[in-house]
C-alpha cells in the first residue's frame, strides 16, 4: 500500500517531540515524510530538512499553499510546535484540505482553540490529537472492560501524572517554553494534566460536570503552575481527582489511573504499562496482559515489551486507516472534541483557583 505523504511543522534540530512523531509515523510503513517547515529559523529549517532528505519551507503558510497545489503534495501534516503555535498552522493546513495530526494540548488559549475548531468546520480535512497514552493496548482494554459493564456503576476515578524534572529553576529549551505562560498557556495543568483528564474520560466514557482546583507555583518566581490538584464531580454522582505535578522529586513519568465501580476496580500504571489489574468485588485480583488485549494494538509478541513510541505509532496507524476511509478506527483516536474538552478543563481549573478552589462547572 502506498504510504501517505506526510509533512511536519516544527520538530527541527534540538526538538524532542518531532523525532518521536517521525519514528511513530514510519513504524508501520503507513506514512512517508516528504516536506516540512521544521523551524521558525529558516537556516535551521533548511539544515534540518536536508538532514532528513525532505522538501524545506521557510514558513508553514507557504508550505500549506505550495503542498496543496502539488500533484505529489502532502496529504497530512504533523504539528509539533509549542502550544501557542498549534492554531495558526493547523488552521492553514485544514483550510488547504490537508489532514492535521497535532500534538497536545489543543492550544494555549481559548481563542486559539476556537480558531482550530472553526477551520475544522469549514472543510473536509480531519483533525487528530496525539494523546498517545490512550492508544496503549491495556488502556484500550480498560476502556473495553468499562464498556462491557465489568466494573458496574463507576463510583470513583483517580488519575495522577507526576514528574520531578521541573522541581527547580531548570534551564533548557524544553523547560523554557513550558514555563512561559505566553507559549504554554498553562504549566503542569496543560502539559501533563490534560493527559490525565483525557485518559480518565477515554477509559470511563464520562466527563466531570464540576471541578475544584488548587494550582500552585512551587518554584519561587515561576509565573505558571507546576502543581495542580483537582477534585472532580460527575453528573452520575461519581467522584474523582486529578493530581498533576512537575515538582514531585523522584518521579520520572508517574502516570496512573484507578477506576472503582460497584462490581470491580481497574488499576493501570505507565511504569508497568503492559499490565492491567482487574479487582472483582468478590474475588481475587487478576493481572491482565497484552495477551488479553482485544484491540490487538501491539506489534511484538506478548511478553516482549512495547511502550511510549508504540502508543504514538498506534495513533498514526489508526489515522492512516481513517484517511484511507476506514471510519471504524475513529472511536479510539483523540480529535477536536478531546482537545476542546482539555481546554475546558484548563479554563475551569484556572477559574476555580482564582476563587479559592470554588466548585466550577466545566463547559460542555
Amino acid at each position: 500500500m502506498t504510504p501517505i505523504r506526510l509533512g511536519m511543522v516544527g520538530g527541527g534540530a534540538g526538538a524532542f517531540i518531532g523525532a518521536v512523531h517521525r519514528i511513530a509515523a514510519r513504524l508501520d510503513g503507513q506514512f512517508q515524510l516528504v516536506a516540512g517547515a521544521l523551524s521558525s529559523d529558516p537556516d535551521r529549517a533548511r539544515a534540518s530538512a536536508d538532514e532528513l532528505g525532505i522538501r524545506s519551507y521557510d514558513d508553514f503558510t507557504q508550505m500549506a499553499l505550495a503542498e496543496a497545489a502539488r500533484a505529489d503534495g502532502i496529504q497530512a501534516v504533523s504539528i509539533v510546535t509549542p502550544n501557542h503555535m498549534h492554531a495558526a498552522p493547523a488552521a492553514a493546513f485544514l483550510r488547504a484540505g490537508i489532514h492535521v495530526i497535532c500534538d497536545k494540548p489543543l492550544a494555549a488559549t481559548p481563542a486559539q482553540a476556537a480558531e482550530i475548531a472553526g477551520a475544522v468546520s469549514e472543510g473536509r480535512a480531519r483533525f487528530f490529537l496525539t494523546h498517545n497514552y490512550a492508544a496503549m493496548p491495556m488502556v484500550r482494554e480498560a476502556r473495553a472492560l468499562v464498556q462491557d459493564g465489568a466494573l458496574g456503576q463507576i463510583r470513583l476515578v483517580q488519575a495522577e501524572y507526576l514528574q520531578g524534572w521541573l522541581s527547580d529553576d531548570t534551564h533548557s529549551k524544553q523547560a523554557e517554553w513550558r514555563t512561559d505562560p505566553a507559549r504554554a498557556g498553562a504549566g503542569a495543568l496543560g502539559d501533563i494534566g490534560t493527559h490525565a483528564w483525557q485518559l480518565a474520560a477515554f477509559v470511563t466514557g464520562m466527563t466531570p460536570s464540576h471541578i475544584s482546583a488548587d494550582l500552585s507555583s512551587m518554584v519561587p518566581g515561576r509565573p505558571i503552575d507546576d502543581d495542580a490538584r483537582v477534585a472532580l464531580r460527575y453528573a452520575t454522582g461519581a467522584k474523582g481527582g486529578i493530581w498533576a505535578s512537575q515538582v514531585a522529586v523522584g518521579q520520572e513519568n508517574g502516570l496512573s489511573l484507578r477506576v472503582f465501580g460497584t462490581r470491580a476496580a481497574l488499576d493501570w500504571r505507565l511504569e508497568a504499562s503492559e499490565k492491567l489489574v482487574l479487582s472483582p468485588k468478590d474475588g481475587p485480583a487478576q493481572i491482565l496482559t497484552r495477551a488479553q488485549d482485544r484491540s490487538a494494538s501491539f506489534r511484538t509478541p506478548p511478553g516482549h515489551p512495547e511502550g511510549y513510541l508504540e502508543g504514538f505509532a498506534n495513533i498514526y496507524k489508526d489515522v492512516a486507516a481513517i484517511i484511507r476511509g476506514d471510519s471504524s478506527h475513529a472511536v479510539r483516536v483523540p480529535g477536536l472534541a478531546d482537545g476542546l474538552s482539555g481546554m475546558a478543563f484548563i479554563a475551569a481549573c484556572k477559574a476555580s483557583a482564582k476563587q479559592d478552589s470554588a466548585w466550577v462547572e466545566v463547559a460542555a
